[in-house]
């Protein structure tokens, strides 16, 4: 259920808010959840800190009280052993902190990276069935009707014969994953994400030889980059495993990795 519609169908609600860390904890600072006497959005970490903050908030809820704070050593007492220590603050949602909510959640949404899934076959649409349940904005696209209609995610599709104009208009920091049906056209669109030179990830389905082929053709066609940031093989090439779901949850992984670090490192700058 989408924030917004959690916020529409219950009438009291109490936010969550991890306002403070001190050492380890199992979320980090901004993290929130959404209280009400029989429903919850969002998490700030599971476990008994989750649970004490829910059974908190629901006596907020009980008394009448607006505002509470909390200030947790996460240590044997309460069963968790991250060690560190949190400060919790528990308010009693207004119209107006509803419509702030909204806002940020908005703004969360529009910040997500994209991921381009080239190629709606069957590992294309195992990926999608992972990537949809991400904090990415994933996209599926192919040129056959026909393969389209068969994806059962709850992501974005595309059905075009240009995919390359798709990758050119991404946005900065998109991931790019190719395995399309044809080893011309997964030459094609990896020249074209590589040659934007703002890719998060450029992932190429193949074997070593299949890299080295990629490596002449990608040369030979003037291009403006090199290759030492594709990855291919993709995914975890040492397991054996071969099945569509396997492969598709190796590289789901390896995205993610990178896409979280790439992330990390934006939240660095701008501290």
């Amino acid at each position: 259920m989408r924030l917004s519609q959690f916020l529409d169908t219950n009438a009291d609600i109490v936010r969550v808010s991890l306002c403070r860390v001190r050492g380890s904890s199992p979320r980090e600072a901004g993290a929130e959840m959404f209280v009400t006497p029989d429903g919850l959005h969002g998490t700030i970490g599971g476990g008994q800190l989750e649970y004490m903050a829910i059974d908190q908030a629901r006596k907020m809820l009980g008394s009448g009280r607006d505002f509470d704070r909390m200030d947790v050593p996460l240590g044997p007492e309460i069963g968790q052993c991250c060690g560190g220590r949190v400060e919790l603050a528990l308010q009693r949602m207004t119209q107006a902190d509803r419509a702030q909510a909204l806002a940020a959640d908005a703004e969360r949404q529009a910040a997500r990276p994209h991921v381009y899934v080239l190629g709606a076959g069957h590992i294309g649409r195992a990926l999608a069935r992972f990537f949809q349940f991400l904090p990415v904005r994933c996209i599926l696209i192919d040129s056959r009707p026909e393969e389209l209609e068969l994806v059962d995610a709850k992501v974005e599709t595309r059905l075009t014969p240009m995919a390359e104009a798709e990758i050119r208009a991404a946005p900065p920091g998109s991931a790019f994953i190719v395995l399309t049906h044809d080893h011309a056209l997964d030459f094609l669109l990896t020249s074209e994400a590589l040659d934007r030179r703002d890719a998060a990830y450029v992932g190429l389905i193949g074997s070593a030889t299949k890299r080295m082929k990629f490596a002449r053709f990608h040369q030979s066609h003037a291009a403006q980059s090199d290759c030492t940031r594709l990855i291919c093989p993709i995914g975890d090439t040492s397991s054996p495993d071969k099945r569509p779901e396997v492969i598709a949850a190796s590289v789901t992984a390896q995205v993610m990795s990178v896409l979280t670090t790439a992330q990390s490192e934006d939240v660095k700058l701008t501290i």
